[in-house]
This record gives structure tokens, C-alpha cells and sequence, in this order.
């Protein structure tokens, strides 16, 4: 081959992979459909459900829009939307071990301007998984699927007290076991004095007792709660004669979804009416905290369905509000319905890393008085 046949080769080359890299750089920006979440307050400034807390705890306001190429929103759009809670992992367990790694909450929402929002307390930290999938109501645009993400911290206060429980945990261990050690030492091949030896014995032997004692009611306790659900049925009428429908599991079970329906009906023609707007509500009536709140439209049938799941076992209230739109002829109306939420005990793998942790803190700190004392003694 010739040096000008050489010359030549290499610039065709070069071209051709200069066409290349410029085709994949255009690719890569080209806009594309797009589904974007956003959360208030925004990622970071908020945390997980906290049982025990002494202020006042409000849902995470979530919004997601549906946005074309050029970055409009996507109107007249149906979301099915499904929120997956963090995965299972017994050896660093939330407050709810029975809501890892299941759904929370499932809904179809119709966005007439492209962008849904609603209201959801979010039980425990870590990465929740959002399956978002969007189609038209009337064929605009090719249907749109996405999974997002939505990275809930744990409160900072209870790495701090866990942690203060350790250490008091660790100073009750090394205490015991420096007086302990202090009353015999121990006989050649021993790890410690016979007393010793038997009161750690006697310790385990109680500790045993308290878990089987906690196990067992942990079970008995489940046993009496409702295992099948049972359908719930509620007709609500006002001055106007707008009846509101109430449906589904009237009995809700932790780490499982609730099926609830609910629909407006003209009494007159015994028909549903669509041109209304349902805004939704949980509440926990124990302490009172809002667990879920959306505001939507109904479908074509004049229904609005959704699943969620009741992550706290205890009565939750359902309150359904039905606000006809201005030219109607009805006027606001109000119902509600309570559920029952039966609570599930929690895994006992679960429960034993728990307190072997505790245990063993305990116990490292025995050791470590021992072992000292034994050197000082000798």
C-alpha cells in the first residue's frame, strides 16, 4: 500500500468515527418523555414515621408530572402509580420490620393537566421504589413507564439515643462484671469465678424466659385479630340527595394492601356522577395523625379506586369528601368510615438480632471487667 493510499485510509477512517461520536453525543440529547417526581419538603428535610413522637408529624406532599420532548406537561394523562417500601434487612431493622420490602400504596389517578399530587406518611427510612406508567386518555402520545426513587434518612436522634442505650448498656456490663470479679478469682483453668459463672448462667436462663414470654405473646396476640377481610359498605346523603358509596376491606392487616373504592351517586337515577372531584383522607385515631390524603377525579364509570396499606395497627378513619363541580346541581357532602387494622408481630429472626444485640453489649462489657480484673488481681 502507498503512502497516499495509507493517507487516505486513516482520514476515512477518522471520518467516519468523528460521524460516529457525533451521531451518539445528538443521541444522547435528544429530549425524550420524561416522568419527574418532586417531593415538599424536599429530599433530605424530612424523615421516616416516628411512633413515639412528641410533635405533631404531617405526610410528604409528592408530586409527579408527565412532560413531553420540549418539556410540557403531558395533559389528559393516566398515572398508575405503585410506591414499594425499602427492602427486608433483619440485621438493621426500622421501627416496622413488616412493611419492608412491600407495597404501600397503589393508585390511578387522572391528570387532566399532566400532574398528580398527593399526600403519603412514609413509615421507615431507606430507598423507596416508585413504578410510574402514564398513557393517554385519548392516544396524544405514546405511553410513558419509569421507575423513580425516593431516598427517605433516618432521624439523626435515634442513631443518638441507640446509641446512648449501648453505651449505658456496655457501662452496666463493665460495672457488674468489675464488682463481680472482685469477690473470688478465678481457679487455674477457669474463666471466671464459680459465682460468676453461675450468675451469668442464671442471667441467660432469664433472658431465654423473657423472649419466649414475649414470642409467645407476640403470637397469641396476632391469633385474635381478624385474618380474612370483610367488606365494607357505606352510604352517605345530605340536603342535596347526593349519595357517596364507600367500598371494599372493611378490616385492614399491616404489610398488606386494603382494596377501597368509593363513587357518587345521583339517587334519582341511580347513576354515578363524574363531574365531581373526591379529595380523600386516613387518619390514625389512636394519636390522630393524617397516614394519606389525595384529591382526584373519578373514572369514566364515576368511580375512584386505590390499594393502600395501613403500616400502623391500629383503627384508621376514612373520610370522603365529594365536591361537585360549579355548574352542578348537589352540593358538598361529607362521609366517613372507620377500619380496623390488625397489627402483625414482628419476624422473630428479627426479634432475636435485636436482643442479641442488647445481650451481647452487655455481655462484651462483663467481659471486659473480667478480663481487667483478672490482670490486676494477678
Amino acid at each position: 500500500m502507498s503512502k497516499f493510499q495509507r493517507s487516505a485510509l486513516i482520514i476515512t477512517v477518522t471520518g467516519l468515527m468523528s460521524l460516529f461520536l457525533v451521531a451518539i453525543v445528538s443521541l444522547s440529547q435528544t429530549p425524550i418523555p420524561r416522568i419527574e417526581l418532586t417531593t415538599s419538603p424536599q429530599v433530605g428535610e424530612f424523615y421516616p414515621f416516628e411512633a413515639e413522637a412528641t410533635t405533631p408529624q404531617t405526610p410528604t406532599l409528592l408530586t409527579l408530572t408527565a412532560r413531553n420532548p420540549a418539556g410540557e406537561l403531558l395533559a389528559n394523562s393516566l398515572f398508575k402509580i405503585e410506591i414499594f417500601t425499602p427492602p427486608s434487612n433483619p440485621f438493621l431493622a426500622t421501627d416496622f420490620p413488616v412493611v419492608e420490602g412491600t407495597k404501600l400504596l397503589e393508585l390511578n389517578a387522572i391528570a387532566p393537566q399532566g400532574k398528580v399530587q398527593f399526600q403519603q406518611m412514609l413509615p421507615i427510612r431507606g430507598k423507596y421504589k416508585l413504578l410510574v406508567n402514564v398513557t393517554p386518555i385519548a392516544n396524544q402520545f405514546s405511553p410513558i413507564e419509569q421507575t423513580l426513587t425516593l431516598d427517605v434518612p433516618e432521624n439523626p436522634v435515634k442513631y443518638r439515643n441507640y446509641a446512648i442505650l449501648l453505651v449505658v448498656l456496655l457501662a452496666v456490663g463493665i460495672g457488674g462484671g468489675w464488682v463481680m470479679g472482685k469477690q473470688a478469682l478465678p481457679q487455674r483453668g477457669e474463666i471466671a469465678p464459680a459465682k460468676v459463672r453461675l450468675l451469668l448462667s442464671g442471667a441467660v436462663l432469664v433472658a431465654i424466659a423473657c423472649l419466649v414470654v414475649v414470642n409467645v405473646s407476640a403470637e397469641v396476640s396476632k391469633s385474635h385479630h381478624h385474618s380474612h377481610p370483610a367488606p365494607l359498605e357505606t352510604d352517605a346523603i345530605n340536603d342535596s340527595e347526593l349519595k357517596i358509596q364507600i367500598s371494599g376491606d372493611k378490616y385492614a392487616t399491616v404489610g398488606k394492601l386494603a382494596n377501597l373504592q368509593v363513587s357518587a351517586i345521583d339517587p334519582k337515577t341511580n347513576q354515578p356522577v363524574t363531574d365531581v372531584t373526591f379529595k380523600l383522607k386516613t387518619t390514625q385515631l389512636e394519636n390522630n395523625w393524617i397516614a394519606f390524603v389525595y384529591q382526584g377525579i373519578p373514572d369514566s364509570t364515576g368511580k375512584l379506586k386505590w390499594q393502600q396499606q395501613f403500616f400502623d395497627g391500629a383503627p384508621h378513619q376514612l373520610e370522603v369528601e365529594v365536591i361537585p363541580n360549579a355548574n352542578s346541581q348537589f352540593k358538598p357532602v361529607v362521609a366517613t368510615e372507620e377500619i380496623e387494622v390488625a397489627p402483625v408481630a414482628t419476624p422473630l429472626l428479627t426479634r432475636l438480632i435485636s436482643f442479641s444485640y442488647l445481650i451481647g453489649t452487655v455481655i462484651v462489657g462483663l467481659a471486659i471487667a473480667l478480663t481487667t480484673r483478672a490482670k490486676v488481681n494477678s
